[in-house]
C-alpha cells in the first residue's frame, strides 16, 4: 500500500515571538516493511537556520531556529510512503521470554537499535512495582516472549478506557495507570513499563494509523491522527503491537520514529521567547493510493 501523509501543526501566540528553537521529527522511517518515496517540510515563517541530523536511535530530526517576529508558526510535512509488511507471527511462537531476557543482558551490541537501550527506565517510563505486578500474569514460565507481550496487549485493551480528556501529554505514567484511562501515548507507556519490568526490551513507536470511515461515508479531511504503539524485542527482531486497538501492526501502521518513550520521538518540541498564551492545532491526513492517483510529491 502507498500512502500520502500530511501532518500540519499550527501555533498561534498571544504576543509576537522573536526567537524560537525547535526540533521536528516528521519524516517517516525507511526499513522494516516501509520505504519513503518522497518527503518535504514547509515551515512558515522561514527558519534562520535548519540542520538535519540523524540521531542515535535512527530518527531524522530537523533542528531549526526562527528569528523573524511572528504570531503564527506553522509546519506542514508531506510524505509518500510504501508499506509492505509481512504478516505477524502466531502469538504463541518464538523464544521463551526468560531466554530473551537473559540474552539481552548478556549481549554486547551497543548500537542505536540494540535492544539493551530499551530495557531500562526512561524519562517518561519509570519501572513501577504496580505495573510490573499487573504485567506478570501474562508471563507464565516458559511462555514465548511474543505470546506474553501479545497477551499483555490484549489485557490493556480490555482493562483501560480510551478517554482523551482523562490525561494530557504531561500526565505521569503512575497517574494514567491508576486511572486505567488515557490515550494511545498512555497505553503505550503502560505496556512498555510492564514489559521492561519483566526484563523484555520495549520501544515507543510514533507514527500514523489509517482510519477507515463507515460504509458509504467519505473519509474526513484531517480526521486521522498521530498514533503510538509498542515494539517489543522477541529475540530475533522487533515486533509491533498496538495496545490501543489490540492488534499487531500491519500495513495500516506507518512508522515515523522509535525511541525509549514519547520524549525521544515528539513530532515537534522546543522553546519560544515571550509567546504569551498559545493555541495549538494539529491536522493529520493518511491517504491511501486509491485517493492519490493524481497527486505527486517532489522530495
Amino acid at each position: 500500500m502507498i500512502y500520502t501523509l500530511r501532518h500540519r501543526t499550527t501555533y498561534r501566540y498571544g504576543r509576537p515571538v522573536r526567537f524560537a528553537r525547535c526540533t521536528l521529527r516528521l519524516k517517516p522511517q525507511d526499513g522494516e516493511g516501509q520505504s519513503v518515496l518522497a518527503s518535504a517540510v514547509t515551515i512558515d515563517p522561514s527558519p534562520a537556520t535548519a540542520v538535519t541530523r540523524h540521531d542515535y536511535f535512527g530518527i531524522d530530526a530537523l533542528a531549526i531556529t526562527l528569528e523573524t517576529p511572528h504570531t503564527v508558526f506553522s509546519v506542514e510535512a508531506l510524505s509518500t510512503v510504501r508499506v509492505e509488511r509481512a504478516a505477524p507471527p502466531p502469538p504463541e511462537s518464538g523464544m521463551a521470554w526468560e531466554r530473551v531476557r537473559d540474552a539481552v543482558v548478556a549481549g554486547r551490541d551497543l548500537g542505536g537499535r540494540a535492544p539493551v537501550h530499551f530495557l531500562y527506565p526512561s524519562g517518561r517510563v519509570p519501572l513501577l512495582p504496580e505495573v510490573t505486578a499487573y504485567a506478570r500474569p501474562s508471563f507464565s514460565a516458559g511462555r514465548c516472549a511474543y505470546g506474553a507481550a501479545h497477551d499483555l496487549m490484549l489485557r490493556i485493551g480490555r482493562d483501560f478506557r480510551f478517554d482523551a480528556r482523562a490525561t494530557n501529554v504531561y500526565t505521569p505514567l503512575a497517574e494514567s495507570f491508576a486511572l486505567r484511562a488515557g490515550v494511545c501515548q498512555d497505553f503505550a507507556h503502560v505496556m512498555i513499563a510492564g514489559l521492561r519490568g519483566m526484563g523484555l526490551p520495549a520501544a515507543y513507536v510514533s507514527g500514523y494509523l489509517r482510519t477507515v470511515p463507515p460504509p458509504g461515508r467519505p473519509r474526513l479531511r484531517g480526521a486521522d491522527a498521530s498514533h503510538a504503539w509498542v515494539a517489543v524485542w522477541c529475540g530475533a527482531g522487533w515486533l509491533g503491537l498496538d495496545p490501543t486497538n489490540g492488534v499487531p501492526i500491519r500495513d495500516d501502521h506507518i512508522v515515523v520514529a522509535r525511541g525509549r518513550d514519547y520524549g525521544d520521538v515528539a513530532p515537534l518540541d522546543g522553546i519560544v521567547s515571550g509567546s504569551g498564551k498559545q493555541r495549538l492545532k494539529v491536522e493529520v491526513d493518511v491517504i491511501p493510493d486509491t485517493e492519490t492517483q493524481d497527486l505527486a510529491l517532489v522530495g
